[in-house]
């Protein structure tokens, strides 16, 4: 299927698809190193705070108290290789990833019901994510036909995306006989985006270099969103475990502020919006195998169950959601993790995979030579990703302390440079003196790679 010329000229830029998945569709998943170390997953096990992210009736499973502090360093390396080039952009960055809690209460009654427990967790994560394109000399661009001294090459390309992911998680559980268990939550969720589209020329005759932006970048957006959470836990045996739960989408508030640039009434200036969107419904089935208290099993399977939708102000939204209704595949990850006990000592480690959240995308791009063509990709501005992680732990009874490390990949096509003005739109690119136009894309081949360190104190009571 291809991507209408339309669309991506009123859609504003890559940028925007691309958080819209990254950013506002998917659930932080930042919890302890425990939680970390097993790849998130523990949709059927369950006993800590860490249950509000995958499945509320873990917190039912607790039998006594807990609170706990994570503290992340994020490690993200992009490498970007386009006409035999390669850029490479690494960061790292150290936050608290995730605090949270756990209140048990144990019922003296003569019913089935044998605990209420309170839950509070707070996972936050960095959405910051640079990808340095190089320049292709094959490309270029005549800023004007008249004069050969203006004549310029394509000389590289940037999108910067800096900003937080955060939320915040209030829930309940119950336990029935040891063997039922039943919860919900309220999350609560705020993210912050500052978001840069750069694009280089590069003069043929004096070699300076000219960079643009395009138009509405760079653009800020300060967001908040809601969504509820239910769940249950049963036993089908004491080694046995079974658990489903439903997240419901999050609905998102988006302020932004954006930049602009020759506007017949304002000139360049900054405007200012409001966006309403709704992320897709996430269901998650769980399994896990508990042989003893010295070795445990966990298998999740969240798969999303509609599609990201904006509320319709005007074109720009319509074709938005025009677009992820043609082309979004309904996002599933399969999380897999272990934990094994030797005396106070704990073993743990996981792996996830993630789908690509788009079908193959036609465009219209410039290969290598410079020669423009249609292309079809398969991973085109996000791809599929793996998640390996493991970890280590020490209990001392009332405290323990636990770290683990988690390495994330994935690879994708990137495309970026096309912009243009038409009859009623403009995605063009500007400078101080020069606009630069193109139908076509340039298209980089990005591996992204996270290393992941976290380190967990937690107290029990």
């Amino acid at each position: 299927m291809s991507i209408s010329a339309a669309f991506f000229a009123q859609a504003q830029d890559v940028s925007v698809i691309r958080n819209t998945v990254e950013a506002y569709s998917s659930t932080p998943m930042i919890g302890t190193a425990k939680f970390n170390a097993m790849a998130g997953s523990n949709g059927a096990l369950g006993g800590d705070a860490n249950s509000l992210l995958t499945n509320p009736a873990g917190l039912g499973v607790a039998i006594s108290g807990e609170v706990s502090g994570t503290l992340s360093i994020s490690g993200n390396k992009n490498s970007s290789s386009m006409a035999g080039s390669t850029l490479n952009y690494s960061k790292t960055r150290g936050d608290l990833g995730n605090a949270g809690g756990i209140i048990a209460f144990p019922l003296m009654s003569e019913t089935g019901w044998k605990f209420i427990n309170i839950g509070i967790n707070f996972s936050n994560q960095s959405l910051d994510n640079v990808i340095q394109s190089p320049g292709n000399s094959n490309i270029i661009y005549d800023f004007d036909i008249a004069d050969p001294t203006k004549g310029a090459s394509m000389a590289g390309h940037s999108y910067e995306r800096y900003g937080n992911l955060s939320k915040m998680s209030f829930g309940v559980g119950a336990n029935y006989n040891h063997n039922l268990y039943i919860g919900a939550g309220l999350n609560f969720f705020n993210a912050t985006i500052d978001q840069y589209d750069t694009l280089g020329y590069r003069n043929l005759m004096n070699n300076s270099v000219e960079l643009f932006s395009k138009q509405d970048t760079p653009y800020s957006e300060r967001s908040s969103g809601f969504s509820a959470s239910v769940g249950v836990i049963g036993k089908l045996s004491p080694n046995f475990r079974l658990g489903a739960s439903l997240e419901t989408p999050t609905f998102w508030s988006i302020d932004r502020n954006y930049n602009f640039y020759n506007d017949p009434n304002y000139g360049d200036d900054i405007g200012a919006e409001n966006r309403k969107f709704t992320s897709p419904l996430k269901a998650t089935v769980s399994a896990a195998f508990v042989a003893s208290k010295n070795f445990s099993l966990n298998v999740d399977y969240t798969l999303g169950l509609t599609k990201p939708d904006y509320k319709v102000y005007g074109s720009a939204e319509r074709e938005l959601n025009d677009f992820f209704k043609d082309n979004y595949k309904n996002l599933s990850e399969v999380r897999v993790g272990a934990e094994y006990r030797v005396k106070q000592f704990r073993l743990r480690g996981g792996y996830a995979y993630q789908s690509s959240p788009f079908d193959a995308l036609t465009i219209s791009r410039f290969n290598d030579a410079g020669v423009a063509g249609d292309q079809s990709y398969s991973n085109l501005m996000l791809s599929d990703r793996n998640t390996a992680s493991l970890g280590i732990g020490y209990d001392f009874k009332s405290f323990y302390v636990d770290a683990s490390y988690q390495n994330i990949t994935s690879k994708y096509s990137n495309p970026f440079m096309r912009g243009y003005m038409g009859d009623n739109f403009d995605t063009s690119y500007y400078s101080a003196k020069n606009i630069a136009q193109s139908d076509s894309y340039a298209v980089s081949d990005v591996k992204s790679t996270r290393n992941n360190f976290f380190l967990t104190v937690g107290w029990k009571f």
